[in-house]
């Protein structure tokens, strides 16, 4: 037992020399160990540990939710939260603008549909076409600005109950023809019940020539008058 405690220290401490002074039956375990350090593996690893932290910023949503810690699953509430509140702004904002794009241009209370109805109607009157001259395409636009384009040109209207509860819709805008110019004022209702607008009046007024009337319900009486209904309007004949 000496002798071996004896070879371990001089192995110990003169590990080439015991070795080749010992015989190898003589040789204990002892001088066979290997210093061991403790390493990640030895001590034991947790699945977070061996991959990247998940952060609202770099979840991509591969990793299951069962791996996730509570502050990775926190991370991972709080971006869902965001991405969704996004989808639903996105939503809300289409609709609208499909809701205005509906009422400004499709609607048949829309300004544009009431000020292109009108246009038609100046630019198929033979009386429009001899008071403005026809060398040209009669053209339509809205209230002088600084803007040079025609079409950019803000159109007055105006739209009101009275005390009947009948809607009232007018508007004026100019008109412009290879001769003359002149200004188109009109007067639509809507009366309780009827889906359909109706003229009260459509007049031209071009300096120094006499109004035209294109419609004029005050000039007929009721009982007199005949109209047909087309793209939700009410003409008279």
């Amino acid at each position: 037992m000496d002798t071996k405690i004896l070879l371990a220290v001089k192995t110990r401490c003169f590990p080439l020399q015991a070795r080749l002074a010992v015989p190898h039956f003589a040789r204990s375990p002892i001088t066979k160990c290997r210093r061991r350090y403790a390493t990640q593996d030895t001590l034991g690893s947790s699945p977070i540990s061996s991959r990247k932290q998940v952060t609202v910023t770099n979840d991509d949503g591969r990793i299951g939710w069962k791996e996730l810690s509570v502050k990775e699953k926190a991370a991972r509430t709080t971006q869902q939260t965001f991405n969704l509140s996004i989808i639903l702004t996105g939503l809300v904002m289409t609709g609208g603008c499909a809701y205005f794009l509906y009422k400004e241009v499709f609607s048949t209370d829309s300004k544009t549909v009431h000020f292109n109805r009108a246009v038609d109607r100046i630019r198929s009157d033979h009386r429009v076409k001899e008071a403005l001259g026809s060398g040209h395409k009669i053209r339509a636009f809205g209230e002088p600005t600084w803007n040079r384009w025609a079409r950019a040109r803000p159109i007055a209207s105006n739209t009101y109950k009275d005390s009947t509860n009948t809607e009232h819709f007018m508007m004026h805008f100019n008109v412009e023809g290879s001769s003359r110019r002149g200004v188109v004022n009109l007067h639509t209702v809507k009366r309780p019940g009827r889906a359909d607008w109706e003229y009260k009046y459509l007049v031209l007024d071009v300096k120094g020539q006499p109004r035209i009337y294109l419609e004029n319900s005050d000039a007929v009486p009721e009982k007199k008058r005949s109209s047909f209904n087309f793209l939700g309007m009410q003409w008279r004949k």
